[in-house]
């Protein structure tokens, strides 16, 4: 723990009605970035400065990520929200000056600030490894993922109103950019993120490969044996196959799920299943999914260039109606919608029935989860992004995740204990000029 920065030193609770302080949730945030060293280790790679009148860029940053959590969206948004406080803080720091401290974070600054995030984020790990539960390893279909952290990457779409750097049309059709994530799957936090023109490819294996690397960076050493990576369609390249197998060492163990895209060789392989390889498959719980089948297609799939040891697994429902448009003809011929899940698991240790077919399709339909990732990542500041530079762009979105931090903290260290408010997740965001105000509301997933 690092010491208060001298804000909260004669900080006091009263009830006498005098001297309000507007959002006071500022106040839980502020302490948890001073109390986790977040404060501080920004401070060593942000200029200090002397000058009168100077804001120390460390503390501009801390507050930025203060006001995306309490919903701000622009930097106008952050400068209002902080005068609400400046009672605690000092004066609200000025657009322009959180502009210019935006201005100067580039790719050198941006890294040194990544080995920062890393540094503080072994020490709240080490903290949630001594909470009452211990660390939030997952359960999947009734099987307890002891000591493995998962990792699932996705991309989104943030669209532009106006011509920004890098905006671009998208595959969505629409204009503005195309990032690319990795979210940790045990704590919700966003531990790396690409910022990528509107027309970047959504299975670029470059792209990928570096965005696990930068989330690899985040976790701590400790909880780097065993590491899990699930990605939808857009992962299934040879690229990203072959270094997912090539991170395997002695000491670390890499194991992958991704999504795939069916081809008219995968339908000639189902068509040779007999009806005796269709098994039900599993809901979250551990329970039969009724009108739901997987099945083993790795032995009659033999596309070769493939990494050694991947398995295919096949899934079948009947389709929706508006999934009829879009099936093959294959489909529409069996009367099935199909989807396949690569995988190169065979068995994950001492987690037993984890070769099982059934329950490793419901391991990769839970990556579904990041979801709900982006979802709340583009409530607290990612809905849009503020400037038309891209260096300016790309430290909101920076900023942007040291909120997603704080917030993930704050529920991992602080409400742990409190069913309705560890799940908790933004709806609507907490401030407008207008005056909306913003809820906590616990998780729909």
């Amino acid at each position: 723990m690092s010491e208060p920065t001298g804000w909260d030193r004669r900080l006091s609770v009263v009830a006498d009605g005098k001297g309000l302080i507007g959002h006071a949730g500022a106040v839980l945030l502020r302490r948890l970035a001073d109390r986790t060293g977040l404060t501080v280790a920004l401070a060593a790679v942000l200029p200090a400065g002397t000058g009168t009148g100077w804001r120390d860029r460390a503390a501009v940053v801390v507050q930025l990520a203060i006001a995306i959590v309490l919903g701000a969206v622009n930097l106008s948004d952050a400068e209002q929200l902080q005068a609400h406080h400046q009672g605690l803080f000092g004066p609200a720091v000025s657009d322009s000056t959180t502009r210019r401290t935006l201005e100067a974070m580039e790719e050198e600054v941006l890294a040194k600030i990544a080995r920062a995030r890393a540094q503080v984020r072994r020490g709240v790990w080490s903290l949630l490894h001594l909470r009452p539960g211990g660390f939030p390893w997952l359960t999947i279909a009734g099987k307890r993922l002891h000591r493995w952290v998962m990792i699932d990457m996705d991309a989104t779409i943030i669209t532009a109103a106006s011509k920004k750097q890098g905006a671009a049309a998208t595959w969505k059709k629409s204009f503005g950019f195309h990032p690319l994530a990795a979210w940790c799957a045990n704590t919700s936090e966003c531990l790396a993120m690409l910022l990528r023109a509107g027309n970047a490819g959504s299975n670029t294996v470059a792209d990928h490969i570096r965005v696990l690397r930068e989330a690899l960076a985040q976790v701590p050493g400790a909880s780097t044996a065993k590491i899990l990576v699930r990605v939808d369609g857009a992962g299934a390249t040879h690229g990203l196959y072959e270094h997912l197998r090539d991170l395997n060492t002695m000491r670390r163990t890499v194991r992958f799920t991704t999504g795939w895209t069916i081809t008219d060789e995968d339908e000639k392989a189902i068509a040779l299943l007999p009806e005796t390889a269709w098994e039900t498959s599993i809901k979250q719980d551990g329970s039969l999914q009724d009108g739901y089948f997987v099945a083993e297609l790795t032995g009659l799939n033999r596309r070769e260039g493939w990494i050694k040891g991947m398995r295919l697994i096949v899934r079948r429902v009947k389709p929706s109606g508006r999934q009829m448009k879009d099936l093959t003809p294959f489909e529409k011929k069996t009367g099935w919608k199909y989807s396949i899940t690569a995988t190169n698991i065979s068995r994950m240790t001492r987690i037993a029935g984890s070769h099982q077919i059934q329950w490793l399709d419901a391991l990769h339909r839970h990556h579904a989860a990041v979801e709900d990732h982006v979802r709340t990542n583009k409530a607290m500041g990612l809905h849009n992004l503020p400037a038309k530079s891209w260096t300016i762009n790309e430290a909101w979105m920076l900023s942007t995740n040291l909120a997603a931090d704080l917030d993930a903290w704050l529920r991992l260290l602080t409400l742990h204990d409190h069913p309705d408010l560890a799940d908790a997740e933004p709806d609507t965001m907490r401030f407008r000029p207008s005056g909306k105000w913003w809820v906590w509301l616990p998780s729909r997933a």
